[in-house]
C-alpha cells in the first residue's frame, strides 16, 4: 500500500449517530492560519482502520440548548472530564467537537503513556522550581499515571504494559541519561537503571543507534482510539452529550451565562472548558491566542512483521521506546506484529504532505533496523501537537472573574496525563479544594511569548539547530 497516498486519498465514513457522509478530511490543516473545519471525516490513521466503528454520538448541535458545563474538544482530555464530571459529581457536561468525535491528537498519536507530562525531565523540574516543588510535581503527575492506568483497565485497548526506554541515540547522551536514572531513583525512589547496549539488544531490540538506554518501570502503550473510544461510551452512558460537527464560531459572556455559536445554534452555558490541544485555532478564545506553539509529528506504521523479520531486527519485546534526539523517534512493535516509529513532520500544514517528511522516517527506521530498510509501510499520517512556550502544561482557570478553563500543552506526553488533566478540569470547574492547585500547572496560564507572530521563522531556525547539535556536535 502506498501509505502517502493512504493519508491523502482517506476516506469518508458515516458520521456519527446522525449517520450523515463525512466532510473530505483536509490533511494540510494549520491551526495557525485556519478555521478547525466543520465534520471532517478522520485522518486515515492505522488507529482509525483498526479500532472498529466509532461509538454513537448525540449529533451536531441543531438549535437552541442550554447546559450546565461546556468541553470544547472530545479528545481524551475533554471526554476524560466529562467523564469525571458524571462520575464524581453528577453534571451532565455538553461536550462541542469542530469536527468528528475524537477527531484531532488523540486519533493520531503514538500510544505511549507515560509517567510524564511536558517536555521536561524531572532534572530540569529541580533546576526550575526548586527540589521540594519537583517532589509535589512527581506525586501529582504519578497520581495520575496511576489513574489513568485504573480507567485503561475498563477498556479494551490493547495495553502492552512493560516500561518505557530512552535510547542514547549517541554515546555522549549516556551522561544524561545516567544522570536521570539517578535523579528519578535517588530522589523520586523510581526502580529506574541503566542498560548496556548488550542487555538493550539481548532483552529488547537491536537498535543500531543506540549506545545504551534508561529503562523505566512505568509505561504502557495502548490503541488510543480504543481507549478514547471506551471514555466516549463510559461518559455517554454517564449522560454526557458528545456532539460532533460542531465548532465553536465564537462566544460571548453577559456575565452569568456564556453563548457559544455553532453553526447549528447557540449553546447557553454557566461554565465553559477548552480542551482543544495542538487544534486550538487562533480566535475563537483569545485566553489561548498565541499561548500554544503547534507542531507537527509524522507517523509511519509497516505491514506485518514476520517472524523472520522479527528476529533479523532483534525485536524481542513491545515496550516503547524513546531516543535521546531533541527531535526525538518514537517506535515500538504493535501486537499485530508491525512496527510504528514517528518523530518531527512539516513546520507549515501546507507542506505536511512532502515526500521528504515519510522519508525521514523510513531513514529512521533503517538507521535503527537495517533489517527493515525496504519494509513496505501501510499508513503514515501527520498531526499537531500542543506545545507550551515554557514546555509544561497547564490546567487552570486563567482569569478568576471569568468561569472559563482550559487544560493543555502537554508537549507530546499528553496520552495518560491528559486523563489526570480531564479530572482536575472537572474538579476546578465545580470548585473542589484540597486538591494541589498551587503547583506551577494549576496556578498560572500558559505563557504568552513576545515572538508568537514570528514563532514559525523561529521553529525553522531551531529545527536547524537541533539537528546540528543531535546529529553533528
Amino acid at each position: 500500500m502506498d501509505a502517502q497516498a493512504n493519508f491523502l486519498n482517506g476516506g469518508a465514513r458515516a458520521a456519527g449517530a446522525a449517520g450523515a457522509a463525512a466532510a473530505p478530511y483536509d490533511p494540510l490543516y494549520d491551526p495557525l492560519v485556519k478555521p478547525p473545519g466543520q465534520g471532517q471525516d478522520y485522518a486515515p490513521t492505522y488507529w482509525v482502520a483498526t479500532a472498529g466503528e466509532p461509538p454513537p454520538d448525540d449529533g451536531p448541535i441543531t438549535s437552541d440548548v442550554d447546559a450546565d458545563v461546556v468541553i470544547v474538544g472530545s479528545g481524551f482530555t475533554g471526554l476524560s472530564a466529562a467523564l469525571a464530571l458524571a462520575r464524581d459529581f453528577g453534571i451532565r457536561a455538553t461536550v462541542l467537537e469542530a469536527n468528528r468525535a475524537v477527531w484531532g491528537c488523540t486519533s493520531r498519536n503514538g500510544g505511549q503513556g507515560q509517567n510524564a507530562s511536558g517536555r521536561l525531565y524531572r532534572s530540569q523540574w529541580i533546576q526550575r522550581w526548586g527540589m521540594e516543588v519537583a517532589r509535589r510535581l512527581d506525586a501529582e503527575i504519578r497520581d495520575g499515571f496511576e489513574y489513568w492506568k485504573s480507567l485503561v483497565a475498563e477498556i479494551d485497548c490493547d495495553a502492552q504494559p512493560g516500561g518505557h526506554l530512552y535510547t542514547a541515540h549517541r554515546p555522549k547522551k549516556l551522561a544524561f541519561l545516567e544522570n536521570e536514572a539517578r535523579v528519578m531513583r535517588e530522589v523520586f525512589g523510581y526502580d529506574t537503571r541503566m542498560l548496556s547496549r548488550a542487555e538493550l539488544h539481548e532483552r529488547y531490540a537491536h537498535d543500531q543507534e543506540a549506545a545504551g538506554a534508561l529503562l523505566e518501570p512505568d509505561g504502557t502503550g495502548v490503541h488510543p482510539l480504543k481507549l478514547a473510544f471506551g471514555y466516549l461510551r463510559q461518559a455517554r452512558a454517564l449522560g454526557a452529550r458528545v456532539h460532533p460537527c460542531s465548532p465553536v464560531l465564537g462566544w460571548d459572556n453577559d456575565g452569568s451565562t456564556f453563548r457559544l455559536r455553532t453553526p447549528g445554534g447557540i449553546v447557553r452555558a454557566r461554565r465553559v472548558a477548552f480542551a482543544t490541544g495542538g487544534y486550538t485555532a487562533q480566535g475563537v478564545n483569545r485566553l489561548l491566542d498565541n499561548r500554544i506553539m503547534p507542531v507537527l509529528s509524522n507517523s509511519m506504521v509497516t505491514r506485518p512483521l514476520s517472524e523472520t523479520e522479527r528476529r533479523a531486527a532483534g525485536l524481542h519485546s513491545t515496550v516503547f521506546i524513546t531516543d535521546t534526539r531533541t527531535l526525538r523517534f518514537y517506535y515500538r512493535l504493535l501486537p499485530d506484529g508491525r512496527m510504528q516509529i514517528g518523530s518531527r513532520s512539516a513546520i507549515h500544514g501546507a507542506d505536511a504532505g512532502q515526500p521528504r517528511h515519510l522519508e525521514l522516517l523510513r531513514h529512521g527506521l533503517a538507521r535503527k533496523f537495517p533489517a527493515l530498510r525496504d519494509i513496505e509501510i501501510d499508513y503514515s499520517w501527520w498531526g499537531w501537537v500542543d506545545v507550551s512556550h515554557d514546555m509544561m502544561p497547564r490546567v487552570t482557570q486563567p482569569d478568576p472573574a471569568q468561569r472559563v478553563y482550559y487544560a493543555l500543552g502537554y508537549g507530546g506526553n499528553g496520552v495518560s496525563f491528559s486523563a489526570q488533566a480531564g479530572r482536575r478540569l472537572a474538579q476546578r470547574i465545580v470548585g473542589k479544594d484540597g486538591v494541589r492547585w498551587d503547583l506551577p500547572i494549576y496556578d498560572t496560564p500558559l505563557p504568552g511569548h513576545a515572538f508568537a507572530p514570528w514563532r514559525r521563522l523561529g521553529q525553522a531556525l531551531l529545527y536547524r539547530w537541533y539537528y546540528l547539535r543531535d546529529e553533528i556536535f
